[in-house]
């Protein structure tokens, strides 16, 4: 029974239990779709919300851009207003210039017409003129020309004679200026020094001893010193004969030391040989240092100097080439301080100038050319270079500085007793001289006068009018330039003189 009660108690139990929690279930589910439908409700609420502004935003883009559009399309409108109001202007001046191209064409037709018009009366007005004249154009404008240079004949020779005269006194006052504030500045030996070829001996016994037994002597100084030694009848003398100045020094050294010691035999001679040359090199060194230093010039490649020393050597016309440096160093200094040029330039170039005479006899060409070679060899200025190689005709001057060391060089080797010549060479100057102004029409005699430093042309004046010889004075001086060599300046005169002769009977 009470087994019967428990499982009774049980049962209630357990159906009131699922009682209860069937119950507690739908009061849950009750509360979940109350609240399900209370967020339903409020998203709908919310929806319904954004719906709303979403529609609000659209319409007031749409009007945004309905705003937008009617500005695009008003300015649409006011471009196209300005379009075609520019089209119509344009049209209009197209319309204008056009107007105006055609009149142009007509005027310019009526202009041609005009020309051709003209043209035809000119022919016209010179074809009768030619008729009633009876001569051509060319006729005419000939005889024009001869009857306007014969009236204005003699004020031409004036005007001409005048500016000539204008120019040289201006130009000879200023360069006389110049050159003689340079030359008083320097003074120089008016003789030049001779390279000495011979040597004086003691007596005419020496000149044995110079030969040797079988001729050993004179064989050995031969073939060490590279020059002629001649022993002849000539007393008291023994003769050094070679090209190269700087061996004919080393012989004449060597030979007055074995003169002076006695002892000559082929060692002996190759031993004084060697001194001789050393000594020779030493003065060559000491001449170009010497002379630097009296120039003025500093800083010399030992090329340069070693071939500026053997200018102490070297003679042309019997002017010492070294001391004709030196000179024309200190002359181009003054000249170029005097006009504003380079004056560092001017004076090394000018001490440089023929520092090719020094090799001449061994490198082919003009020393002038040698000259530029050794300098661009040493690597020198080009300034430099030009303004040592350019003081003869066949190179043109182009600075300053060339013209400055061409006058000079022209100055120095012009004055009087600077150069010797030969009696030989000096008439074939002046024969060239005479032989060329003769060539010229109208010539009757020419002279040369003061040493070929002037010529006198006499002239037929039937045949050379004023004005002719002043063009003939010009025309003979400007052959002379280029065909003849000479030193310093010539002055042509052309003389034409009228005589009227009638005998008293």
């Amino acid at each position: 029974m009470e087994i019967v009660l428990a499982i009774v108690g049980l049962v209630a139990g357990g159906g009131a239990g699922f009682g209860a929690k069937t119950y507690v279930n739908k009061q849950k589910s009750d509360n979940a779709e109350a609240r399900a439908t209370k967020i339903l409700d409020e998203a709908k609420a919310k929806s319904k919300e954004e719906v709303l502004h979403a529609r609000e935003e659209s319409i007031k883009l749409l009007d945004e851009a309905k705003r937008e559009e009617r500005d695009r399309r008003s300015k649409l409108d006011e471009a196209e207003s300005r379009i075609a109001t520019r089209e119509k202007t344009l049209d209009t001046r197209f319309d204008a210039l056009d107007s105006r191209t055609e009149k142009l064409k007509a005027s310019e037709r009526e202009i041609d017409e005009i020309k051709n018009e003209l043209r035809s009366m000119r022919t016209r007005a010179q074809e009768n003129l030619e008729k009633i004249a009876k001569l051509s154009k060319t006729d005419a404008a000939t005889k024009l020309m001869e009857m306007t240079e014969r009236d204005m004949r003699e004020d031409l020779i004036g005007v001409i004679e005048k500016m000539r005269n204008e120019a040289r006194d201006n130009a000879e006052v200023y360069a006389r200026e110049i050159m003689s504030d340079a030359m008083q500045r320097v003074a120089s030996d008016v003789a030049g020094e001779r390279t000495i070829t011979t040597v004086a001996i003691p007596g005419d016994e020496v000149k044995g001893r110079i030969i040797g037994k079988e001729g050993r002597n004179i064989q050995t100084l031969e073939r060490l010193t590279g020059v002629d030694v001649i022993v002849d009848e000539t007393p008291g003398v023994v003769i050094l004969s070679g090209f190269d100045p700087i061996r004919r020094q080393v012989a004449r050294v060597a030979l007055e030391k074995l003169i002076e010691d006695g002892r000559i035999h082929p060692a002996r001679i190759e031993e004084v040989v060697e001194k001789a040359q050393k000594e020779i090199d030493q003065v060559m060194k000491k001449a170009a240092e010497d002379a630097c230093r009296e120039a003025g010039v500093v800083g010399l490649p030992p090329d340069i100097m070693k071939y500026l020393g053997m200018l102490r050597f070297r003679t042309s016309y019997s002017q010492n080439v070294l001391k004709h440096s030196i000179e024309m160093a200190h002359l181009a200094a003054m000249v170029a301080a005097e006009i504003g040029a380079d004056v560092n330039v001017s004076r090394v170039a000018a001490l440089l100038h023929d520092l090719g005479k020094a090799v001449s006899h061994e490198m082919d060409g003009a020393h002038h050319h040698i000259t530029g070679i050794l300098m661009e060899k040493a690597g020198m200025d080009p300034a430099t270079i030009h303004a040592a190689v350019a003081h003869h005709d066949d190179i043109e001057a182009t600075t300053p500085e060339a013209l400055i060391v061409r006058a000079i060089d022209a100055l120095s080797a012009g004055r009087p007793g600077a150069r010797g010549d030969t009696v030989e060479n000096y008439a074939k100057r002046m024969t060239d001289l005479e032989n060329l102004a003769n060539t010229f029409p109208g010539v009757t005699k020419t002279y040369a006068m003061s040493a070929g430093r002037e010529i006198r042309v006499f002239v037929t004046p039937e045949s050379v009018d004023d004005l002719t010889a002043i063009k003939m004075a010009r025309d003979i001086a400007v052959k002379i330039e280029a065909t003849l060599k000479y030193p310093g300046v010539i002055k042509v005169n052309v003389i034409r003189e009228t005589r009227a002769q009638e005998y008293a009977k």
